[in-house]
């Protein structure tokens, strides 16, 4: 199978986010979450995790870079049923003055059994779907780096990583303990993989509902990735990363942004910047996490204070 698109932008910037997969919960549609394995100049392994026909999957990929030939191949290692093999290759080229002609191709084959028909389906509405937001953030004409925005906080605490891990994993009780949460609805159907819809109330008391796909590796970390984000993003996904020290918890909470820089400025004032719009989500979206955190701490402590009290 074989997608093409023109994009209105210089080949080194489309090609720069095709080759940086840390950027693709944010830029296309279907990616919910990547870890990397192993990482050189000319090669890559990394754990794809990414919405299948409605299903969350995850595979092993690993992928080849051939920059003189503008050209990246990929090849799954261990693929998900149905699905049997999984490769292809992107082939960027320049047809005009900013203006580069993306090719994306697949091969696949299925278990037996499988259905065919059904896979050619997701190939071919993903491929559509990620050559389209490709070219949405492409086609802002800014640099990669003012529209993907990441930054963090990471705080110490005075709590066992292990419960605050369980207080984040347990988001359907923020409502009792997170002022700002007024609604959370959470659905586990396989282990570790959770889908989220939370209303909250963001800055400027602007209510907000999101949905969110959380793949938690239990003690140490959440990944995340809104499927609705705020208006301002095109996509937001991030991590809660938890792990003990002598001086408390160490919760680490990072965020990945795409900004939209149209409605930024309908939100913030004509006048915003790129520079102005990343500063107002860092700090709004790190004061909503840093808060989150303390709300653990104090259900920590309540609990245990309530666990130690004399009867009478």
């Amino acid at each position: 199978m074989s997608h093409h698109r023109v994009v209105e932008a210089a080949l080194p910037d489309v090609y720069r986010l095709v080759a940086d997969v840390t950027y693709w919960p944010v830029i296309f549609e279907p990616s919910v979450l990547v870890r990397h394995l192993d990482r050189t100049p000319t090669q890559e392994r990394f754990r794809l995790w990414a919405t299948v026909n409605g299903e969350v999957k995850n595979w092993t990929s690993r992928r080849e870079f051939v920059d003189r030939q503008h050209r990246i191949t990929f090849e799954q290692e261990r693929s998900a049923a149905p699905i049997a093999t999984m490769g292809g290759q992107w082939t960027f080229e320049e047809v005009g003055a900013r203006r580069t002609k993306i090719t994306l191709d697949h091969h696949f084959s299925v278990i037996p059994g499988g259905d065919q028909e059904a896979i050619a389906d997701a190939v071919d509405r993903n491929s559509v779907t990620e050559l389209a937001t490709l070219a949405r953030v492409a086609e802002l004409g800014y640099p990669v780096s003012h529209v993907l925005h990441t930054f963090e906080d990471k705080v110490v605490l005075d709590a066992p990583a292990a419960e605050l891990y369980e207080f984040v994993y347990r988001s359907d009780r923020w409502p009792d303990h997170v002022p700002h949460v007024g609604r959370v609805e959470l659905t586990e159907d396989e282990p570790g993989v959770q889908l989220m819809e939370m209303d909250t109330v963001t800055a400027g008391s602007v209510p907000h509902t999101t949905r969110s796909i959380r793949i938690c590796l239990p003690a140490e970390r959440i990944d995340y990735k809104q499927l609705v984000p705020p208006a301002m993003l095109f996509g937001h996904s991030g991590s809660w990363e938890f792990a003990d020290s002598a001086d408390g918890a160490v919760v680490t909470a990072r965020h990945l942004v795409a900004i939209n820089p149209e409605v930024a400025r309908e939100t913030l004032g004509v006048h915003t910047t790129l520079a102005d719009a990343r500063s107002y989500l860092a700090e709004a979206l790190g004061t909503n996490s840093r808060n989150t955190l303390l709300c653990g701490v104090r259900e920590v402590a309540d609990r245990r204070a309530e666990t130690t009290k004399s009867p009478r």
